[in-house]
């Protein structure tokens, strides 16, 4: 072989890797079996404490599971990797993040060592082609995607990875977004949104924390308005959330929390039930209120 056709397979080797990755990709593909269509979660996951307390809505969230046909997998958006640019974990084995501060020692030493899925990954940035979607490898489980999904499948069973949600879009292309995801729920792929719908964390009432369903007349009347939207599915007034009152404001001064309800509710189908469960205020200013779709 002369210098010349050395430096011509060179040249073919980007193709080479993209024509190996592409066949991983379709492998992966035919692998998952067809299911019937997966249901969709939001949950609002709340404290950090929720991952080592029992209380009603972690309760919750293990009666919602045993609803829910076992998953292939999990992809989950969660408020916590809020980023330039949309991101996909892609490790084989996701550290458990603890993004927290100023909790008991308990809460740290949990892990959740659930497995990743690098072909999920690339087969997730195929589907939301073409937005560029980052392969990553430094992140993890952060507390948003481990807190909960922990009381869903404790077993730590369940493969999982994460999409961070990109600031730089409107909340219109996070809806537009999620609708490209459609395909996973036909392969066993739970997806799941995890925040709070009220979140406001500047305004909780540190005296009334453990106080029953306790909501400032504020947060009930975004409660009201946002429930209304989502049973009458008018995700419209949803996503265009800038444009109401300062109660809205008040609930959602900062999306990132907010944002994950679009990516539940841009899976939606028409035909579909949406179900709320863990409906109920914390400390004034927070919803634990929790989405079923499907």
């Amino acid at each position: 072989m002369n210098r010349k056709q050395f430096l011509g397979i060179l040249g073919l080797a980007p193709l080479f890797y993209a024509m190996k990755n592409l066949n991983q990709l379709y492998n992966y593909k035919d692998q998952l079996p067809n299911t019937e269509k997966m249901p969709v979660l939001f949950l609002g996951h709340g404290s950090p404490m929720n991952a080592i307390e029992e209380n009603e809505f972690v309760a919750g969230f293990r009666t919602i599971a045993k609803t829910i046909p076992t998953p292939t997998a999990i992809l989950c958006i969660s408020a916590h990797w809020y980023t330039k640019g949309t991101k996909v974990t892609a490790m084989e084995l996701p550290q458990t993040i603890h993004d927290f501060g100023g909790f008991p020692k308990e809460l740290f030493e949990v892990q959740y060592p659930a497995k990743g899925s690098p072909e999920l990954a690339q087969f997730t940035k195929e589907l939301l082609l073409p937005t560029e979607v980052e392969l990553n490898h430094d992140w993890g489980l952060d507390h948003g995607a481990w807190s909960v999904i922990k009381h869903l499948y404790p077993e730590a069973n369940i493969p999982v990875i994460q999409m961070s949600i990109d600031y730089s879009l409107a909340p219109e292309k996070h809806f537009e977004l999620a609708q490209k995801l459609q395909a996973l729920r036909n392969k066993g792929i739970l997806i799941i949104g995890s925040g709070n719908i009220i979140h406001n964390l500047r305004m909780v009432d540190w005296a009334n924390f453990n106080k029953d369903n306790h909501g400032y007349d504020w947060a009930k009347e975004a409660h009201t308005d946002f429930n209304k939207y989502m049973l009458e599915g008018d995700f419209k007034s949803l996503i265009n959330y800038q444009n109401h009152s300062t109660a809205w404001n008040l609930a959602i001064p900062t999306p990132d929390h907010y944002l994950p309800l679009l990516y539940a509710l841009g899976l939606k189908n028409n035909n579909e039930e949406l179900q709320l469960f863990n409906d109920k205020f914390v400390a004034g200013s927070l919803s634990m209120t929790s989405v079923k779709i499907g």
